[in-house]
């Protein structure tokens, strides 16, 4: 068997450490804007929930309790637009990225088959395919969504074709027109789509749509699977708590290796799950404190002379000063702030950097001074 180092790649957040210990020692403490992690309190209505659920001894089950799938599903076809769901169009999931990292092995992916996802993207994308020791095949995006029949992207041999709408870490956001298309294209050549949509509440100058949609999927969810967080929309991130919605005999399937697995969301974090989605009124309140901090941080940003691209959804700014993306971390870390290199996400990143709205309204407010001062 191959060492671990030959099948993975270098985890990249270890080579910001050095860059972290400069921001630290700025004189007003680090504003760490690097990291999409959540740091305002999870609503109470959810603590409530999990709270009353915490006598629970018993095991959980991998497909979820009866209320947690009436949730999936009525929030699915609320928010989603998805038509004529059943029980066996979702599948609670133990956060995201554990699905991302292990999709491909789950789906029985090995040597000779291709997982294809954008070449700007999540690194777990190439992560689960190393995992599964598949090949894997970065494309354009922008090339691909403009015509998926015409791209460079050669079917042959692609098993599973993700997409990320909005996308980490540009922002960009995939028009119905072209989720259209790259559908149809998937489905022309027996491609199994996953979408990851975990930032689809999260639009800020363009209306997210899923794969899920008539419009997009033709009322048919046959070859198509979107991915869903409550991460990002109500502060979950330590609850890993995530779900998938679409094709009711993919996921079956999944559903069937999961329970071999024991991968199972916990019994708590299950009806924790039921009061998120049950209730709109904190997600709006969140968007609202996301809202500020991008607008504070975009103009400062802008004015300290950065060029912003995309942009238009997620929790990010993607963000350049036409140099390397690593000579703009240096600087911004003399300021005691820290981002992430662009070219964590794919080389097509290498003069970009990502800066992340998860930071308290007190440390933006200390990186906006910052950025307008330049000290």
């Amino acid at each position: 068997m191959s060492a671990v180092s030959d099948r993975l790649p270098t985890f990249p957040w270890d080579k910001l450490e050095p860059y972290k210990k400069t921001a630290a020692a700025h004189e007003g403490g680090i504003v760490d804007l690097s990291v999409g992690t959540p740091v305002d309190p999870v609503p109470e209505l959810i603590q409530k929930a999990l709270i009353a659920a915490a006598d629970s001894p018993g095991y959980p089950t991998v497909w979820g309790t009866p209320e947690l799938r009436d949730a999936l599903v009525g929030w699915s076809e609320r928010r989603l637009g998805a038509r004529g769901f059943t029980h066996h169009n979702v599948l609670p999931i133990v956060g995201s990225k554990e699905l991302v990292a292990w999709l491909p092995t789950q789906l029985g992916l090995g040597p000779g088959d291709k997982v294809a996802y954008p070449r700007l993207a999540y690194p777990t994308y190439e992560v689960g395919a190393r995992l599964a020791r598949a090949d894997h095949v970065a494309y354009d995006i922008e090339t691909f969504a403009a015509d998926a029949a015409g791209t460079e992207l050669d079917p042959t041999g692609i098993k599973l074709l993700w997409l990320n709408s909005p996308s980490n870490p540009t922002g960009r956001v995939l028009s119905k027109d072209e989720l259209t298309r790259i559908v149809a294209w998937a489905r022309e050549h027996g491609i199994l789509v996953f979408s990851d949509e975990c930032y689809i509440e999260l639009g800020w100058e363009a209306d997210p749509v899923s794969v899920l949609h008539p419009d997009v999927c033709g009322g048919s969810y046959e070859g198509i699977v979107s991915v869903h967080s409550l991460s990002k929309r109500s502060n979950l991130a330590g609850y890993r708590a995530a779900f998938l919605a679409g094709d009711a005999a993919v996921l079956g399937d999944l559903l069937q290796i999961r329970k071999h697995g024991g991968m199972m969301t916990s019994a708590p974090t299950q009806a924790a799950v039921v009061a998120a989605l049950g209730d709109d009124e904190h997600v709006q309140e969140q968007r609202g404190r996301y809202a500020a901090r991008r607008a504070a941080l975009r103009d400062a940003l802008v004015q300290h002379g950065f060029r912003v691209e995309h942009s238009e959804a997620s929790l990010y700014l993607w963000v350049t000063r036409d140099e390397s993306c690593w000579d703009t971390v240096a600087h911004l870390a003399e300021l005691g702030i820290l981002v992430a290199p662009g070219d964590f996400y794919g080389p097509a990143g290498d003069r970009f950097v990502r800066v992340a709205l998860t930071a308290s309204d007190e440390r933006v407010a200390a990186a906006v001074e910052r950025l307008s001062r330049g000290a």
